[in-house]
């Protein structure tokens, strides 16, 4: 049987925004067809030798391209393999993360060494040049990503063959945000609903821009697909379960996971991976995970020390324990008219959906001491215990990221119900909206 996400055979179309970035690029370097570029018509658009300018932008867009608009360019000073080790070296020299798991191997050197051996085609090279020069933030990301996978490799005794391909889709795994609008980069940009669909499917366009290389194996495509997925199924874009997940995508999962959370936390971020981690703990794969805590722990204990945050830690208990009562409270009011109750419903219906993904939350918190009943409890015995009021805040952050999490999920599978709607779909996105307004 087929996977229609990773065996469609449509052809990925460059869209607006990575013409826009190209042409972007062009103004910055010498970008030059060196050969012709053609529309899917048959239209001649750009002469081989011709230097690509902004102006080209408004031709372009206007039509469908017979072939990648990457596949026809070069770019001055574009990444080489030369580069992207220097890149990955100086990366390791300056990033605390990078730096301590590189200082904990016999050989840091081999984190850098797959980089020698992973095929580098025209086409990779000018995107990862193209993210280098436009969306640097992206361009770190993905070094980063690829220093702690491969970190995570050699402690699993990965075969150099693999670390190769994982190399490859640790750089390639985020192109696919070359195709959307930059605002996504913006912290202040919050898409909700049926917005965040885009964001879904990156993953798939990263997939097939991979693909459009030809000299990658099968592999570094899966893994490029997987690196949002989840253990427990509640990832993205397929959904699927971790014996689904190739191995190369539990590593790539777990690795863009940890960087992502360096990258947003820029106060105590041992301290909230270690609790995300272990909050989480069957949604990442747990060898691998086992492998990063040890190392956390004395960052963590450090800056938990340095920065007391139970200033907000009551309000985040208060707002995630009024969430798991209000949705109670809208399933009895369903059940009491006897209108609805979510027993009754398919699991692919709204009120089921939250229902079971609240379920999980609860009896994760529940077993992990998380709770807010018990959080409460502990809070008050924790007066001018620095350490312990972070890691409070801290758990208290997180499970309200994860009630988030949920709510998208529910707005992006079934955007705003009609008037006409049953019930139990408008109390499922009342309860949304009721989230939404607290957060």
């Amino acid at each position: 049987m087929t996977d229609p996400t990773t065996d469609t055979g449509a052809p990925l179309k460059d869209s607006a925004h990575y013409l826009h970035a190209v042409t972007q690029l062009a103004e910055t370097r010498p970008v030059v067809a060196q050969s012709a570029i053609y529309s899917e018509s048959g239209i001649k658009l750009v002469d081989q030798g011709m230097r690509i300018e902004r102006r080209l932008y408004e031709r372009l867009v206007q039509h469908t391209l017979r072939e990648p608009l990457d596949t026809h360019l070069s770019v001055e000073g574009a990444v080489t393999t030369a580069s992207l080790i220097a890149a990955a070296r100086a990366l390791l020299e300056s990033a605390v993360l990078p730096q301590r798991l590189a200082q904990t191997l016999r050989v840091p050197a081999s984190l850098l060494a797959p980089l020698t051996t992973m095929p580098l085609p025209p086409s990779v090279a000018f995107k990862l040049t193209l993210m280098r020069e436009q969306r640097p933030a992206l361009w770190k990301h993905s070094l980063e990503v690829m220093l702690i996978a491969m970190y995570l490799a050699r402690r699993a005794e990965t075969s150099e063959r693999d670390c190769v391909a994982l190399c490859a889709a640790a750089l390639m795994h985020d192109t696919g945000m070359l195709y959307m609008d930059p605002a996504w980069a913006d912290p202040g940009h919050k898409p909700v609903g049926a917005q965040r669909k885009q964001l879904v499917v990156h993953p798939v366009t990263s997939m097939l821009m991979v693909r459009q290389a030809q000299v990658y194996p099968r592999s570094v495509e899966t893994a490029v697909l997987e690196h949002h997925e989840r253990m427990d199924g509640s990832g993205y874009p397929r959904g699927i379960t971790g014996a689904a997940i190739s191995p190369l995508g539990r590593i790539l999962l777990l690795a863009e996971v940890v960087a992502a959370i360096y990258e947003k936390y820029e106060d105590m971020p041992a301290l909230q991976l270690s609790l995300v981690l272990r909050l989480n703990h069957r949604k990442f794969p747990a060898a691998l995970t086992t492998a990063l805590l040890p190392l956390l722990d004395e960052e963590r204990a450090r800056d938990s020390a340095l920065m007391p945050l139970g200033a907000h830690a009551s309000r985040h208990l208060e707002t995630l324990a009024d969430a798991f009562a209000e949705w109670e409270r809208l399933k009895g009011t369903l059940a009491n008219a006897q209108q609805a109750a979510s027993a009754s419903l398919a699991l692919t219906q709204p009120l089921a959906f939250i229902d079971m993904r609240l379920g999980a939350l609860h009896k994760v918190l529940l077993e992990s001491g998380a709770h807010p009943s018990q959080q409460m409890a502990l809070l008050s015995q924790l007066d001018g215990d620095a350490a312990g009021l972070a890691e409070v805040s801290f758990v208290g952050k997180e499970a309200l990221w994860q009630l988030q999490t949920i709510v998208n999920a529910c707005e992006r599978r079934w955007p705003a119900p009609l008037a006409s709607s049953p019930p139990a779909d408008r109390a499922a996105h009342a309860w949304c909206d009721w989230v939404r307004s607290r957060l």
